[in-house]
């Protein structure tokens, strides 16, 4: 699956429906990004790997919860993904993304119409927003795993897990993280990039 024509349901292994639902969510995102930049223009040609298949395998790290709260959504990267997969998958998952950006969360709030996806988006701030409770926090491309941490400890439930994607640097990160921070983690090979992990982080505690 290295070429975009060549992705399809099969190669994504989810349902026709599910497969409608995100290349629905891959048009709108085309419509958007020229005003509202959700992702790089680079990346925009490779969106089903870059994008969408790096989210899917975020999602897929862990059985259905009650409440999922992605952070710094941007353009829906893994949270709306996770979302749409959600709403076959695990239906009574119901997720909340927090992005800042008004113009990123009125894109955002489209998708969900859209395709359908059980999510509510807060346009503030990430340390403004009240402590969330979340099962799963995920962010992607958002901050470093030291700053994470701290979000992290705000608004994940006492036994709740974090679904970080890091990059090649992501043992530093974690050295660095553990300066400040107690946790466990448990570095998940990505399957878009052999370099990168997606980071699995439970009990969240400062150092």
């Amino acid at each position: 699956m290295n070429a975009q024509n060549a992705v399809t349901a099969d190669s994504l292994d989810v349902s026709r429906e599910t497969f409608a639902r995100l290349s629905n969510y891959v048009a709108l995102l085309e419509r958007w990004n020229p005003k509202i930049n959700l992702v790089s223009r680079n990346s925009l040609k490779d969106i089903w790997i870059r994008h969408i298949l790096d989210s899917i395998q975020v999602f897929r790290c862990v059985e259905s919860v009650d409440h999922w709260v992605d952070l710094g959504s941007g353009g829906g990267f893994p949270g709306m993904v996770c979302a749409i997969m959600a709403i076959e998958a695990a239906p009574a998952t119901r997720f909340t993304l927090v992005e800042s950006d008004q113009r990123k969360s009125a894109f955002l709030r489209n998708v969900a119409r859209e395709c359908g996806a059980r999510c509510t988006v807060i346009s503030r701030r990430i340390e403004a927003v009240d402590p969330l409770g979340a099962d799963i926090v995920s962010a992607r491309a958002l901050a470093d795993l030291t700053t994470l941490m701290s979000f992290c400890d705000r608004h994940l439930s006492a036994d709740g897990t974090a679904l970080l994607p890091k990059g090649a640097t992501w043992e530093k990160e974690l050295s660095d993280a553990r300066k400040e921070w107690k946790f466990d983690a448990e570095p998940i090979t990505s399957l878009t990039e052999p370099q990168s992990v997606i980071l699995k982080i439970k009990g969240v505690t400062r150092g």
